[in-house]
């Protein structure tokens, strides 16, 4: 039964000068398709530093201004459901790097009307459910 709890996951849209972090994905959840960094809320943590850890995990890189946007309900199977919680934040320093290559394949920053596909399904979400952050 416990594997079939509805799981909590953080995304983070890092905007530096108006491009954002963009990641393949690899592994079995979402592969080969596109999301920002993110992943699993921890007990206790707060959604802001669960972006921060996120970041700097999994791009090496450190993040400030975090801020709420938006969540989306992802239903992947029978068995995988999550509420992800998007925020936004600005870039601090370091440049990104690969550290979980099981994990992402490659980091780049991507203007959101000009985005690689296909998209992971709660980054899809995000973009049908606030149009207005992937519109000129």
């Amino acid at each position: 039964m416990a594997d079939r709890q509805v799981r909590v996951g953080v995304g983070v849209l890092i905007d530096k000068d108006g491009k954002y972090l963009i990641g393949r994905r690899l592994g079995t959840h979402g592969p080969n398709t596109w999301a920002p960094p993110g992943g699993n809320l921890e007990l206790g943590e707060a959604w802001e530093e669960c972006a921060k850890r996120e970041a700097r995990e999994e791009a090496g890189i450190e993040i400030e201004n975090v801020r709420f946007l938006t969540a989306t309900n992802d239903i992947f199977s029978d068995s995988v459901h999550y509420i992800t919680i998007y925020v936004s934040a600005d870039w601090k320093t370091n440049q990104p790097k690969v550290l979980e290559p099981d994990r992402c394949a490659e980091w780049d920053w991507y203007s959101l009307y000009e985005l690689p596909g296909p998209l992971f399904l709660p980054f899809q979400h995000l973009k049908n459910a606030r149009p207005d952050l992937f519109t000129s």
